[in-house]
């Protein structure tokens, strides 16, 4: 198992300005071939407001149209989910919303644990529509 700080401390400025930050690209399971594909990520943030994606790839040499938001291996409805002939989730059938995306719409602190499955060769954070908080960490294991 590895351990890897994917998104290191950052606060906002403050002056409510939206802000996106893309964080850099860490190797998931899939880049050394093990073959559960089980990722676990915690996250840790004060007075946040904003969204929290983590993405995912299966591409060893990504351009910026090969991320998407990966799936959470808990509370999701598989049934409203639309999912293309590659398996990646696209949507919900409902609202057509990115999948793992998490919004804090008011001032946030959280520790927030979930686990994804996936045999992605690389992973990263994005952090968009931030206008307010600390990002204290986000740590990726598998």
């Amino acid at each position: 198992m590895s351990s890897i700080v994917i998104f290191p401390t950052q606060s906002h400025p403050g002056d409510s300005t939206p802000t996106a930050v893309t964080g850099e690209k860490y190797k998931g399971d899939g880049f050394y071939s093990r073959s559960d594909g089980l990722h676990t990520i915690q996250y840790k943030i004060t007075g946040f407001i904003g969204t929290i994606t983590l993405e995912g790839t299966l591409v060893v040499d990504p351009t910026e149209d090969d991320w998407f938001g990966v799936l959470p291996n808990k509370g999701i409805d598989i049934e409203n989910l639309a999912i293309d002939t590659t398996g990646k989730v696209i949507s919900t059938v409902s609202d057509s919303s990115t999948v793992l995306s998490k919004t804090y719409a008011s001032s946030t602190d959280i520790n927030e644990v979930f686990n994804f499955t996936g045999n992605y060769v690389w992973v990263r954070a994005k952090i968009t529509n931030w206008t307010d908080g600390t990002i204290n960490v986000i740590r990726l294991n598998h």
